[in-house]
């Protein structure tokens, strides 16, 4: 599949390379790329937004060819306040269901935004495979997304309609509390533990 990721930094790249390493054809647009953005999401089959929150309105008005694409929101609506990193915006709305509001014609799923990018590199050593939950209107658009999230090793689970990025922000938020502010590190992922028969 055809990947065209806008965003050059850590997750951008770690995606690349994850999706690259499972055969698909994987392009990047971004600051120190030879191709544009434009270029980039006219070419691909999946676009992948790997910018921070507040490069997002620019970035989605150079996205015309994304209508009717798949447009994965890898963002977070994350802002500094006197106690840390918390939501820029949420509670009645979230920053994928703004995107979906700039661009409307695209079929935009969140996920792969509950860990940092060195897991989405490589999820290798894990016990079981890590979980990324994914939200997005579009049952099709999702069915795809879950299919490129498995290729990367997470085990996909369906959150609902888009609507659902309003928990899905929010979580990555307890990922970067227990990472960074309490000092786990970044070496880990959430999971999902089934009991076995007994």
């Amino acid at each position: 599949m055809d990947i065209g990721i806008i965003g050059t930094g850590r997750v951008g790249s770690a995606l690349r390379q994850g999706w690259s390493a499972s055969g698909h054809d994987v392009q990047m647009a971004g600051r120190s790329t030879a191709r544009s953005i434009e270029e980039v999401a006219g070419w691909a089959d999946i676009i992948v937004l790997a910018v921070p929150f507040a490069a997002l309105e620019t970035v989605a008005t150079r996205l015309d060819g994304a209508a009717h694409k798949i447009v994965i929101d890898c963002t977070n609506p994350i802002a500094m306040g006197p106690d840390g990193p918390g939501l820029a915006l949420g509670h009645t709305t979230s920053g994928a269901e703004k995107l979906q509001s700039l661009l409307p014609k695209a079929h935009i799923v969140k996920t792969l935004n509950q860990v940092g990018a060195e897991i989405m590199a490589d999820t290798a050593g894990f016990a079981q495979p890590p979980v990324q939950l994914i939200a997005g209107n579009d049952e099709n658009a999702k069915q795809v997304v879950a299919a490129l999230v498995s290729d990367l090793g997470f085990e996909p689970l369906d959150a609902g309609g888009l609507a659902a990025a309003r928990i899905l922000e929010p979580f990555a938020l307890v990922w970067i509390n227990q990472a960074v502010v309490r000092g786990m590190g970044r070496d880990w992922a959430f999971g999902a533990l089934r009991r076995s028969s007994r």
